[in-house]
């Protein structure tokens, strides 16, 4: 009567079971950031709108202008902050994921999988709505825009997101064995993006030793690629999305052997001495 049932569920179970996890944990890391939904992600809209007015006046007040590609500035802007946003912030989502010695890794469907997953997804979910919200508005009230390859400057925004999602990962994996060494590191990386990312130049316009300062960047390449698609007035000739893809990919890999080894060896006695 009492006797345990075996209950062998289809991988296609199993699939929609792992996704609906992926949705809550993206959930509650989007609900970290405030107690209110709605005011968390009017606050990642006013953040990604901030951002783009002080990059939009520096640049007017620098006279950056004349280096613009020949078109709607703003929107030559908006194309590097919401790429800049946008990988910067997977990045920031992935390397403060659940790790190994996490509380959350004791309940039995948990894994640090999901976890990378549900904080990279939420974290797009995000800048996607932020971008989408702020373009609206700007097509709308003030200058209708038009973008030449929708869909390729959509790829450029979802490279932008998936390589900080590999470089997020590496971050994670460093993380239980140096957390405030992994934490220093995480926010310089994220402020020398800044200017490293290159989304205030064009690639065309740099010579040779200045555009080696930003060729190692996957940042600089989707920016300059995104601009490609975006414009028609510009063709990208020095940057290549396939490094992107290829940097995101290495660093995925890289981050999940890490990750495996890591959680090995991990203990949360490790911050209990800290």
């Amino acid at each position: 009567m009492f006797r345990h049932k075996a209950y062998n569920r289809s991988w296609f179970v199993l699939g929609f079971e792992t996704l609906e996890l992926i949705y809550h944990v993206a959930v509650r890391n989007l609900r970290k950031t405030h107690n209110n939904a709605v005011l968390g992600l009017l606050m990642s809209i006013v953040q990604a709108l901030l951002m783009l007015l002080i990059m939009y006046f520096m640049m007017s007040l620098f006279g950056m202008r004349r280096i613009a590609v020949r078109g709607d500035f703003l929107l030559y802007v908006m194309s590097g902050v919401f790429m800049f946003m946008t990988h910067i912030k997977a990045i920031g989502a992935v390397s403060h994921a659940d790790g190994p010695t996490s509380s959350m890794m004791m309940h039995a469907p948990m894994n640090p999988i999901i976890s990378i997953m549900g904080a990279a997804l939420g974290s797009l979910y995000q800048q996607t709505l932020s971008a989408a919200v702020i373009l609206f508005i700007y097509h709308a009230a003030w200058n209708p825009i038009t973008i030449d390859e929708p869909v390729g400057m959509l790829g450029m925004f979802l490279l932008s997101w998936f390589s900080g999602v590999g470089i997020g990962m590496v971050f994670l994996a460093a993380k239980p064995w140096q957390p405030e060494a992994v934490r220093i590191i995480v926010m310089i990386y994220q402020r020398a993006n800044v200017i490293a990312s290159g989304k205030m130049v064009l690639a065309n316009n740099l010579p040779v030793e200045r555009r080696n300062w930003f060729d190692w960047n996957p940042l600089f390449h989707t920016i300059d690629q995104a601009r490609g698609f975006i414009f028609l007035n510009y063709t990208p000739r020095y940057t290549d999305y396939h490094y992107a893809i290829y940097y995101a990919l290495v660093c995925m890999m890289i981050g999940l052997m890490a990750e495996f080894f890591t959680r090995q060896h991990a203990s949360v006695s490790w911050e209990r001495r800290r």
